[in-house]
């Protein structure tokens, strides 16, 4: 088996259910073919970053030069895994894959991409429009619109800024460490207003998922009359088939 690096920290609670589904879905596959206990699981690496840090060093959107800082955060992070011995990286967190063309620079192994198998999962869905919910860097970015567009999927437009500072301001107050009693209700309120009927909603910050305690490995589930792609499960998908291919 390869050993997968963990680029984990934004947020914690993300970064332990990655874990968790890995080694869950390597349990599976093991235990499927007749393994004997103890079932193996992938070697792993977790190099956590500091969240409340990585938040303060946000650059502004279309100023490259201002993302600088948070961008070396992540480049060290991902050395620090290629130099413990890890095969490929993940990182658990939608929003510095906005970033990856800056981040992975001097990094020579591979970095699974969250917009990749997202956009997989959601083609999948069979759905041809799509509406992405995330922090406000992953809302105010195009990549998830111009992957999705290679599968011939329509992302949505724009939100309002009042709209997409409404979502961040849930994300930092429901879903921190966790998903609260009120994560639920609200996300679902947001969807009811912005997403029409037939479209894939996207999950896309890795702990929005948590709301949905039951789907937390699906990376397609429907709940409470929506279709959600969930970008967490697609990813741990992805990282599984890459540590387990013979």
């Amino acid at each position: 088996m390869k050993k997968i690096g963990i680029l984990g920290g934004v947020g914690w609670a993300s970064t332990v259910d990655y874990y968790r589904a890995i080694a869950e879905g390597a349990s599976k596959h093991f235990s499927e073919r007749g393994h004997g206990s103890p079932l193996p699981i992938p070697p792993m690496a977790i190099e956590s970053v500091v969240q409340a840090h990585t938040r303060a060093l946000r650059g502004t959107s279309g100023e490259e030069d201002s993302w600088a800082e948070f961008d070396a955060v992540f480049r060290k992070a991902l050395l620090n895994l290629e130099r413990a011995g890890c095969d490929f990286a993940i990182i658990a967190s939608n929003t510095p894959h906005a970033r990856l063309h800056a981040i992975r620079r001097g990094v020579t192994m591979p970095i699974l991409s969250i917009f990749d198998a997202t956009a997989d999962a959601t083609a999948d869905t069979g759905a041809e429009k799509a509406l992405v919910l995330g922090t406000t860097v992953t809302m105010l970015a195009s990549n998830y619109a111009e992957r999705l567009a290679v599968e011939e999927i329509s992302a949505n437009e724009r939100l309002p800024d009042d709209q997409i500072a409404e979502m961040q301001a849930m994300i930092d107050t429901e879903f921190y460490g966790g998903a609260s009693r009120n994560a639920r209700p609200r996300l679902l309120d947001f969807c009811k207003r912005h997403a029409n009927p037939g479209t894939a909603i996207l999950l896309a910050c890795t702990e929005l998922p948590l709301a949905f305690p039951d789907h937390l490995d699906d990376p397609i589930f429907e709940a409470e009359g929506f279709l959600f792609v969930n970008p967490s499960a697609a990813h741990v998908a992805a990282a599984l088939s890459e540590a387990l291919a013979e």
